[in-house]
């Protein structure tokens, strides 16, 4: 059974008095401890897409399921949980808290899980050791590059150990060394600790370092890439 498993997907909305059809019709089935990535141009609906498999959306029409649970059909309070208890997001520009260090970033959304201080420290520098920043723990994000400022928000997404990691064009605002580091980081999370990866992009390179592209353009998929050596460093 496929972790995630989108059919006949549609999204559309309301300008003025036209309705605008973002998705028309995506069926994407995702198992557990694929690396996959949704690639296409601005305003082809990736991202659109990718709200909707992180439940920030739901679909205007079409079937979505993560694990079996048929996200349409769930409260507010379950659709939460679920995102709780399977995703991790990662976004383009970081989201961190400037007043706080790279630890304390990492631990907010353990403090949301109520989980307490001791605990909370271990597990958030094990994430940020996981992704190379044990050395790193009480600097400031402004003092930080802006590589390692992704390698917290992948930390800060991945300390609740989620089934998968969805991530908005992670390597956009970076430079192609400090891509490629964010590259092997997620081919870590996907290898070593089993954890499903899928990423929207622009950038063809960064699409060939996962298993399989699904390229969307004008809200279809236009046509699905196999690169199954994982490509890339």
């Amino acid at each position: 059974m496929a972790l995630l498993k989108l059919e006949d997907i549609h999204h559309s909305y309301k300008m003025g008095q036209i309705n605008v059809d973002v998705l028309k019709g995506i069926d994407i089935h995702i198992s557990r401890g694929e690396f996959v990535s949704i690639m296409g141009p601005s305003g082809s609906g990736k991202s659109t897409l990718l709200n909707i498999l992180g439940c920030l959306d739901i679909a205007t029409r079409g079937t979505y399921e993560i694990d079996g649970n048929r996200i349409e059909k769930l409260s507010d309070s379950r659709l939460a949980d679920i995102r709780n208890e399977f995703l991790g997001f990662v976004f383009q520009h970081f989201h961190l808290l400037s007043h706080l260090n790279a630890r304390e970033n990492v631990e907010l959304p353990l403090i949301y899980r109520g989980m307490w201080g001791n605990d909370r420290k271990r597990k958030a520098t094990e994430a940020l050791e996981i992704v190379g920043l044990g050395d790193r723990l009480h600097h400031l994000p402004s003092q930080l590059s802006g590589g390692e400022k992704q390698r917290v928000a992948i930390a800060r997404a991945i300390t609740m150990e989620p089934a998968v990691v969805l991530a908005d064009e992670p390597t956009g605002a970076l430079d192609s060394h400090s891509s490629n580091n964010i590259m092997r980081i997620f081919k870590k999370l996907n290898k070593e600790l089993g954890m499903t990866i899928v990423q929207v992009t622009h950038d063809y390179e960064v699409s060939l370092h996962g298993q399989k592209t699904y390229h969307i353009l004008d809200g279809v998929i236009e046509r699905i890439e196999n690169v199954e050596s994982g490509g890339g460093v």
